[in-house]
């Protein structure tokens, strides 16, 4: 299967492959996902128990770069990758980071979670593409726990992305995405194409859930997670990390 063929069957599979058994000694509050039938290293991406790889990017709304790891022993942190013209995913994936830090900063414990949505299309997620996007699903990006991470060229996204997070995307035409996220209508591409823009990107989608140790509790691939679940999950493993 071809690169193409196999990120059009992740994408209507709605799911990547899957993990495995940590057994007694796993550095989590979370129990390993019932879902989960083979080892977390066989999955592409970093799965429940491995550690959060580390690079750095620029977080352009905030004018300085960001270690994804710099939270590690402070935080929990919850990362998603995403572009501003998607009209599938992208949107609830970001929306749910943003109901995290409204419910953060309601029960005063912001300072202690780091959201950081990572774009794949530097080239037109700019800065004010990515506030403005932010905003519109619901994040407050002036403040300090809302990193949006912007690759400095395509190159070093498909480094960090695919090589380093596992989470394969490509650019497509728009009309050979018809049927892909399932979301995408007529509209829609109508839409982009009068952009002038004229492709888009498929993708898996991936959010990850890491514990202030350093460690993934979740990593939600296929489908978004909804708020209350990523919220719930949020909650115990702040419970269980005092």
């Amino acid at each position: 299967m071809d690169r193409r063929a196999y990120l059009a069957a992740v994408v209507a599979a709605g799911t990547l492959p899957v993990a495995g058994c940590l057994g007694d000694d796993s550095p989590t509050v979370l129990a390993r996902p019932e879902s989960q039938s083979v080892d977390s290293e066989d999955y592409p991406f970093p799965a429940h128990g491995e550690e959060l790889p580390e690079v750095t990017l620029p977080s352009p709304l905030h004018d300085r770069e960001v270690r994804t790891t710099e939270f590690v022993g402070e935080r929990e942190t919850l990362l998603t990758f995403v572009f501003t013209r998607c009209p599938g995913p992208c949107p609830a994936l970001t929306t749910t980071l943003a109901q995290v830090q409204v419910r953060a900063a309601d029960e005063g414990y912001a300072e202690e979670v780091a959201l950081l949505p990572t774009t794949f299309d530097p080239e037109y997620d700019v800065a004010e593409r990515l506030r403005a996007f932010s905003e519109a699903n619901g994040a407050s990006v002036e403040e300090e726990n809302w990193q949006f991470l912007r690759p400095e060229s395509p190159d070093r996204a498909e480094a960090v992305i695919t090589d380093s997070f596992g989470v394969p995307f490509e650019e497509v035409p728009l009309e050979e995405t018809e049927g892909a996220h399932g979301e995408h209508d007529d509209a829609d591409r109508d839409d982009h194409a009068d952009d002038g823009e004229g492709t888009t990107f498929v993708h898996a989608n991936l959010l990850v859930l890491v514990n202030r140790d350093g460690y993934v509790e979740r990593a939600y691939d296929g489908p978004p997670p909804t708020p209350t679940d990523v919220l719930d999950d949020l909650h115990e493993v702040r419970e269980g990390m005092r």
